[in-house]
Formats: C-alpha cells, structure tokens, sequence
C-alpha cells in the first residue's frame, strides 16, 4: 500500500494530462515529417529508459511496479520511450537463458532482486529478452511508442527486428548509437549504415529506420552531396545528440549569445540541413543536470529550447532513470540527469516538466492547419508564449496552446493577426503595448545579437529589448549581454518567433 501510495502522488501538472489519443500506426515519413497512417503528423516527444548497461534490466523495477512506471511516463506527458539495449542480448546463446534472477545474482545485487520480486514478480524469474518484451508490452498497454536503440553493438540487428514484428507500439528501431573513435569513417557508415537499414526494413517493414552520425552522433555532414542509397521509402529518419557538454565549457566560459549563435550554426552545417533537404531529424539524446545547478547545462537548454521550438523538432530526452542498479561501480548511482527521483517515486524538477511540456506538442506539420501560418512568440528561458487577455491588461507569458496569433512583416513590425493592433514599446522599464499606429520606430523590432533572439525597438533615441519581469508581464528594458561579458545571462530577454498553424484553443493533450 504504501509503495501504491508513494506512485500515486501526483504533481498538480500530471493530473491535467488525460490519455494519450491512439495513434494510426505504423508510422512513415512524409518530407521532413514523422506521420501516421492517415498521414497526420506525429510528434515523437520521448524519454530515453536504460536497459543496456551490465545487468540488462530495465532500470527502476526494483523501485516501482513496470506498469506504475508506464502510466508515470504519460502523465509527465511523453508519449514515446527511446528504449535502449546491447546488442549481445539477443546474440549471446549463454545470455539468452539468463534470468532476470540469474543477471542480478552475478553482479551480487541481492538487494535488487529483492526489489523486483516485491515489485514486479512476474518479471524476475523471466529471461532477459522475455522481460525486455514485457516491458515493450506494458508501454504498449498504456499508448505509448517505442523506440529500439541499439546502444552497444554486435552483429545481429535483424533478431531484434524480427522479434517485435507484430507488435504495434514499437514504431522504430536505431542502428547504432554514437559512433566514436579513431575507427569510424564515411566509407565504412555507408557500407554498414546502409546494409543494416535493408536489414531492418527486410525483416521488419513497419519499423522507422533510424540512422546516427560520426562522433558522437553529431555530424551527418557527408550526407549533403552523397545520399543514402536505399531500395524502400518513407521509414527513413535521421538522429543527432546534442548536450551541454558537447561543447565542453564553452557555454559557461563564453558570451551566452555567441556561443549559441555558433553552436546552432555548426549544428545546422553538421545535420540541420537535413530538414531542408526533406528528411525527418530525430534529436534522440539532450538534457541536463536537474538539480539547476549546473550554469553549463542551464544556459545551453536556453538555447536548444529556442532550437527545438524553431524547427518543431522530434525529440527524446536523456533521461527517465531516477537511479542506476549498477553503474560505474557505484550501486544504486543517482542519475541527475533523470526525470524521475532515485527511488522512481517521484519528479525530481517538476519546472523542468513545465518547461518542455511546451515542445511536447507540435506547432506545425500535415494535418495540423486548424490556423493559417502565423507566428508564436516563444519565450526559451521559460517554456512559455506570450498571451493578450484584453486591451486593458499588460501583455503576459502564459501557456504557448493560448498563444495569440501573429505576424512579423517585411518592415519588422510585429502585428496581432486579425486586428489592427501592433506590439509597440513604451517606455524604459514599462510594459511593452499594443498600439494601432504601426508606423513609428517604436512599433519596428529587429532580432540582434547573435543568437538572433534579442527582439528590439526604440523609445525615443534609446534601444530597447524585450523582456520579462519577475511577474511574467512582457516590458522593455536596456538590452543586455550582447557580447563578450560571460557572467551575463539574457535569457529574459531570448524570444524565438516559431512558426505555428495551431489555433490557440489546440488541446494541450494532443500530441
């Protein structure tokens, strides 16, 4: 009863999420889009669970009940697990007849098994595959997708394909994770990226086929002047990472809006064009530290929430594990980059939930035209959009789902669509406005710096860029951390204009 209770406590945000909807699968691309049967868009919005580690278990089975852990993953609104695993689980012959019991008995983890039987008994005297399938199972009972990425590679990846042909919620399957090493080389990607991706589709059609780059999953630059040679259609998705410490120290070392002008500018170069040239692109792995303490991670998520919103990109989080059964040595290791707590029990920043629940929905895509293409003015540093209540009431950051609906003309005026009114400054320190005479220089906002996120008009002779204060209400201030300073932070003052076609009454549960 009280390991019910504990799991059963939810935050205020969970209990306002409702099912999931069924989607039509299986999936197929259509363009740079992920869509279902009926050709509506599907926005992958995932969390990554770790099964590929020493034990291979699903981490967290000793904390909380399998299907406990599955309705946890929708109420924190995902509706897809990047699920990971070796290769050799389904190559080793002496691994294929290990208990779940036998795996944590050889790595002396009594305590473990102990868990497992007092939460999940039916799982723990089954075969490594076999609760690996259960797991599979227990999301597809409660609507949510899977993704199968292999993390830890040897031949074999067609018996893993086979295995789950048939079963509907497994939607895609990941060649390899992160390429690295002295090794790696295009030639030998094409060769065996290519000949895997036939593989897969031979023996499991239904599947996405999900390719990665060279180091590190970051670079999928050779793609641009040779592209894949594949005899099928419309299953082909590419991956990419992208963490804080990709770029080592440099967000913390340097100028938050240089960095993050750079870095996004390499990560188009190295794998964004990729949407341009049609392709769906799958960020399988970010995150942060979310203990927020960590100034590295925290102004990086700045910038990739503006990134991610910008193209509306698929996504999966690193990660759900609150804790490792064994990790670098270290039993029952915290994972501060989980969602979830060390005991699974609950979530570990439920701000950080608030926040992505923004990108968890799609602005755009086929199907989704309920609005003509306009623009969202996407607040990164928060997750929020901002909203008009009346005339009389100051602009404020609010849901992006009651967003209002506007258009950034020719002449950078940035005007609410179906009125006559205009986003206007007004004076130094005071809520911005909206206006009707759209012509005067106060009424004009250019994006500066170099992250381009910096929206500023004038008052009178002195610049001003928009910003947030401590009540959410939208005003203006002296533009700040422009350049070079690396203690400053601008994200009050980052706005990204996100192309959307969702009216502002889209359902927030939706995905």
């Amino acid at each position: 009863m009280e390991r019910l209770h504990l799991f059963s406590f939810l935050s205020i945000f969970s209990l306002l999420i409702i099912s999931p909807p069924v989607t039509a699968l299986p999936l197929h691309t259509s363009s740079r889009w992920i869509v279902d049967e009926s050709g509506q868009r599907v926005k992958l919005a995932c969390v990554n669970w770790v099964t590929h580690l020493e034990v291979m278990v699903a981490e967290g089975l000793s904390k909380q009940p399998v299907d406990a852990i599955s309705k946890r993953i929708v109420s924190m609104g995902f509706n897809c697990v990047r699920f990971t695993w070796p290769l050799f689980l389904v190559t080793n012959d002496s691994l294929a007849s290990l208990t779940v019991r036998q795996s944590f008995q050889s790595l002396g983890l009594s305590e473990s098994i102990a868990g497992i039987q007092a939460n999940n008994p039916s799982i723990v005297d089954l075969s490594l595959i076999q609760a690996y399938q259960a797991v599979v199972s227990s999301l597809g009972d409660n609507n949510v997708m899977v993704i199968l990425d292999n993390h830890i590679s040897k031949p074999g990846l067609t018996r893993m394909a086979t295995i789950f042909n048939g079963v509907p919620n497994v939607v895609g399957m990941s060649l390899r994770n992160e390429l690295r090493g002295p090794r790696q080389n295009v030639k030998d990607w094409y060769r065996y990226m290519q000949g895997g991706a036939e593989a897969v589709h031979s023996a499991n059609p239904d599947v996405l086929v999900i390719l990665s780059g060279l180091g590190f999953d970051k670079d999928l630059s050779f793609i641009r002047n040779q592209p894949v040679n594949l005899t099928f259609t419309g299953k082909l998705v590419y991956e990419m990472h992208w963490y804080g410490f990709s770029d080592g120290k440099s967000w913390e070392s340097g100028n938050p809006n240089q960095v993050c002008g750079r870095v996004v500018n390499n990560n188009m170069r190295l794998s964004g064009f990729l949407l341009d040239q049609g392709w769906p692109l799958f960020v399988s792995e970010f995150g942060i530290d979310l203990r927020g303490t960590n100034v590295n991670d925290n102004r990086y998520m700045d910038c990739f929430m503006a990134w991610a919103a910008e193209f509306d990109l698929d996504w999966a989080l690193w990660t759900l594990v609150g804790s490792y059964y064994l990790r670098e040595g270290i039993v029952g290791l915290n994972e501060f980059y989980g969602v979830l707590d060390w005991n699974w029990s609950d979530i570990r920043n439920s701000s950080f939930l608030h926040r992505i629940s923004a990108l968890q929905s799609p602005f755009q895509g086929p199907g989704l035209k309920e609005a003509n293409l306009h623009k969202v003015i996407f607040h990164p540093s928060t997750g929020l959009c901002i909203l008009r209540k009346s005339m009389n009431d100051p602009l404020t950051l609010g849901p992006c789902t009651g967003s209002g609906l506007w258009r950034y003309s020719s002449r950078k005026f940035l005007l609410l669509k179906g009125t006559y009114f205009c986003l206007e400054a007004a004076e130094l320190g005071k809520p911005a406005r909206l206006g009707i005479i759209c012509t005067d220089s106060n009424a004009k906002w250019d994006t500066i710096s170099d992250s381009k996120m910096h929206l500023s008009s004038n008052v009178g002779n002195v610049s001003v860029c928009l910003d947030v204060d401590s009540n959410n209400t939208i005003v203006t201030n002296t533009c700040k951390c422009l350049s070079r300073d690396n203690m400053c932070n601008p994200g009050s003052q980052w706005f990204k204009l996100v192309n959307s076609t969702r009216s502002p009454s889209y359902p927030q549960s939706f995905r």
